[in-house]
């Protein structure tokens, strides 16, 4: 049985306290791993829902209220989260924002669009997910490695290694490396998937060092899986076989590795606190001003920052919160300024049209060498038309084939 099913019957019940809810203020659900082994992630995207909230109120709030924030902490347990989300519909949130395993979105999705309360997931993520009442403000593989394979083959060659979360992230993600690197001339010798508790890499490194690849790309995630890293570094092989990622980075993770340990690392994101931009410069002074310094913001907390915004933005086109005028409105075109850049929700799914740089570590910095404007998420449209089908919902396994007859000019 779904683990949501049991918030039906309570479901019904809070449908109709909503009429009769304190209406003084517009809630804002929270919910993440604010603690745990992701507490890292989740750490600042709660802040960034904080900063954004604040950012609303200081304007004037929304439909003449202040927002306030309803933020329930996961503790990085996944069984947490259909019960806390129950907690968030019982207080009556009007959004909600959060999870960072696709696992533990999928543990929540359904209870929101049943409750009718829109949810946001600002985590980038493997794609495929079609849901009108959800909305998806971080890349997929179609705006991330579509960009990063071709970049790194070309630099370093077409013998590719895959270290990967053995996780629904890392396997599909693992597909799109592979039929990136078929597309340009490249081929995956070998993908290795370790659990997200794995922090002893010695044996791989080991092992990929006797293969000879001309580079490693990294699909790992989270505190643990830093270590390789490390561990990379200090067997010598450090500068003789290249690291690409698409997960290095998300959570701010070169910071904690030294210049010797990070450099060189090839990434490409939505966001970088090197980005030149009056946007930018403005998003950095507010954390700054807010919670001290930046060393904590990472593409996850901006996704998460976007997200809150772009949802107000929906809001106030629409003039009301009730959830279907939301959605269309979101639907309509409409685009944020935001620390990216110009961020735009696509219609068909629901996810960011959005800018994306490849971006080289240096010096636990991320040096923007080139920018790539407006990326649709082509990998999710294949799969996803919410004009045509509005009551879709569902997670669909992307045929990446399909990608390249839909797609033929795509990079």
């Amino acid at each position: 049985m779904k683990k949501w099913l049991f918030l039906l019957p309570a479901l019904c019940v809070l449908s109709a306290a909503n009429v009769l809810a304190d209406s003084t203020v517009i809630r804002v659900g929270s919910i993440h791993d604010t603690s745990g082994i992701l507490g890292h992630y989740g750490r600042s995207m709660d802040k960034a829902i904080t900063l954004a909230i604040e950012d609303i109120n200081e304007q004037g709030g929304l439909l003449g209220k202040p927002l306030k924030k309803i933020a329930f902490d996961t503790r990085s347990d996944p069984d947490l989260y259909p019960e806390l989300v129950g907690n968030l519909i019982a207080e009556q949130v009007d959004v909600v924002h959060g999870a960072i395993l696709s696992s533990d979105r999928e543990a929540i999705r359904q209870a929101l669009a049943a409750a009718e309360v829109p949810y946001f997931y600002n985590t980038q993520y493997e794609g495929g997910v079609c849901d009108r009442n959800a909305f998806f403000t971080g890349v997929t593989p179609a705006q991330q490695a579509q960009i990063l394979i071709p970049e790194v083959v070309q630099r370093w060659g077409d013998k590719i290694v895959v270290v990967a979360a053995d996780n629904n992230y890392g396997k599909i993600t693992a597909r799109w490396i592979e039929h990136f690197a078929r597309k340009h001339g490249a081929s995956v010798l070998e993908t290795r998937f370790f659990d997200l508790a794995v922090s002893d890499f010695n044996a791989t490194i080991k092992s990929i060092r006797a293969i000879q690849p001309d580079m490693v790309v990294s699909l790992l995630i989270g505190g643990a899986h830093l270590s390789f890293y490390r561990q990379w570094a200090a067997s010598g092989v450090r500068g003789k076989i290249p690291l690409a990622s698409t997960t290095m980075g998300a959570g701010n993770e070169h910071v904690a590795l030294t210049k010797d340990e990070g450099d060189g690392i090839m990434v490409v994101y939505s966001y970088s606190r090197e980005l030149d931009t009056e946007s930018n410069a403005s998003f950095l002074e507010k954390w700054q001003n807010r919670f001290g310094n930046t060393d904590d913001i990472h593409e996850l907390a901006v996704s998460t920052y976007q997200g809150v915004h772009v949802w107000a933005e929906g809001v106030r086109r629409a003039g009301t919160l009730e959830a279907d005028s939301v959605i269309a409105s979101l639907e309509s075109g409409l685009h944020i300024n935001a620390p990216t850049g110009k961020l735009s929700i696509d219609p068909l799914t629901h996810h960011a049209v959005t800018t994306v740089h490849l971006i080289e570590l240096d010096d636990q910095k991320m040096k923007v060498l080139k920018s790539y404007r407006d990326l649709p998420p082509r990998d999710t449209q294949i799969v996803c038309n919410l004009k045509l089908n509005p009551q879709d919902n569902q997670q669909y396994a992307i045929s990446v084939e399909l990608y390249d007859v839909l797609f033929p000019q795509a990079r």
